[in-house]
């Protein structure tokens, strides 16, 4: 009897020691930015199609889906643009898809690489020119891109002038975890076609930015201070109003940007994609796709947001995870939010982004389907630029707060 006991015991204490190792391991994960990506998709070949060069890959859930993407390879330092499937052989496994541009090495002797929504690695490659700027975060000196606004560029008719041209108004472009400013040039078409000043920022810790002092993520709480510096720099050079564009977990940062920053009130609108609106839902379903126990799953949640889980992430702080939970808040957010989101997003749910949506009648929600996480653009491009070309002329076209129209309350000449 005292041996079985002890013997149960010694598992229980060995069970709930691998599942605190396994719940630090996952949390550790969250907050540790990822300096190598694995090369985890097969380049099976690159042959000469009659309209140029095509490559073969296996079908996955990301090389299936229709649209315009990116294929990094030889360790990231090349990319090729990937256009729409042009063959699919499911018995065999295989898909063909036109090679449409490629920067920097030879896909042909490329063997393995990944995929990313990333198709330029700068705006040039967009057809747009930039100015390459340096804005003063709180950790040190951070590079940019200035993109003043060029309708040509974008496909607006010679000689007609932009609606919001004249206006003052900046965008400013918050990538999402493990990406860099590349990730916002896709928006420099609906940018450019309002007549808006576009600025693609680093923040800290993302490869560009000077790493933060304790080289972690803090999930929004932190990285806010970054883009808070970056509107004080739009606001030095004219900006009167700021659009803040956010992806994935740059959506997060531009919500507590909107929340926190002093300059809450130049920002007149948020346009978030496949945006991060409640960190506890996001590691809970990253905690399933990973058949973590649930339990596991809220103990690293713990790690990240309490004092005592300090020594096991790193963070110099803990992270307040309640703090962005904006269906709880929801009565909280002030400012008028595009949130475009894919019902088939593998990383980010879009259940919050709805559900945001339905709380607030200052959230718009629109959905897409078959795209991946942050690849709405890259899925239905037109329909992106579209829905943000439409939103914000209409938003802009009201009444600034404190304003009124012709023949409403309150108007006076």
């Amino acid at each position: 009897m005292t041996l079985g006991t002890g013997t149960g015991l010694a598992a229980g204490m060995t069970l709930a020691a691998a599942a605190s190792g396994l719940a630090g391991y996952f949390a550790r994960a969250v907050v540790t930015p990822v300096r190598e990506r694995a090369e985890d998709l097969e380049i099976l070949a690159v042959t000469r199609g009659s309209e140029g060069d095509e490559v073969i890959l296996p079908i996955t859930a990301e090389t299936v889906v229709d649209g315009t993407y990116g294929l990094f390879f030889h360790g990231g330092r090349s990319l090729a643009r990937i256009g729409p499937i042009s063959a699919l052989e499911p018995k065999g496994g295989t898909v063909t898809r036109p090679v449409e541009k490629v920067y920097g090495g030879d896909l042909r002797t490329a063997v393995r690489g990944w995929w990313t929504s990333v198709v330029y690695l700068n705006p040039s490659h967009a057809g747009f020119e930039s100015e390459e700027v340096v804005i003063t975060l709180p950790g040190g000196p951070s590079p940019a891109w200035h993109v003043p606004p060029q309708p040509r560029a974008a496909g607006r008719p010679e000689g007609e002038e932009p609606p919001l041209a004249g206006r003052n108004i900046w965008a400013i472009g918050v990538h999402g975890r493990g990406s860099n400013r590349t990730e916002g040039i896709r928006a420099l078409a609906a940018t450019s076609a309002l007549g808006i000043d576009t600025l693609l920022i680093s923040y800290r810790n993302d490869g560009e930015a000077p790493d933060a002092s304790d080289g972690r993520y803090g999930l929004g709480v932190t990285e806010w201070e970054d883009v808070e510096a970056a509107i004080e720099y739009a606001l030095e050079r004219g900006a009167e109003d700021i659009v803040l564009l956010g992806w994935s977990m740059g959506g997060a940062i531009s919500l507590q940007t909107a929340d926190r920053s002093r300059f809450a009130e130049h920002i007149r609108a948020l346009v978030l994609t496949g945006p991060v609106i409640d960190w506890m839902d996001v590691l809970a379903f990253q905690a399933r796709a990973n058949r973590i126990p649930s339990s596991v799953g809220r103990l690293g949640q713990w790690f990240i947001s309490n004092p005592g889980g300090r020594r096991v992430t790193g963070l110099a702080a803990p992270v307040d995870l309640q703090a962005m939970n904006w269906i709880d808040r929801a009565e909280q957010l002030r400012h008028h939010v595009l949130i475009m989101h894919s019902v088939d997003d593998n990383i980010v749910p879009y259940g919050p982004s709805r559900d945001l949506a339905r709380k607030n009648p200052k959230v718009s929600y629109v959905s897409f389907a078959q795209a991946r996480h942050v690849k709405e653009w890259n899925h239905d491009p037109q329909r992106w630029d579209a829905t943000v070309f439409e939103w914000l002329l209409d938003l802009f076209s009201r009444p600034a707060p404190g304003q009124s129209r012709p023949g409403e309350p309150g108007y006076y000449v």
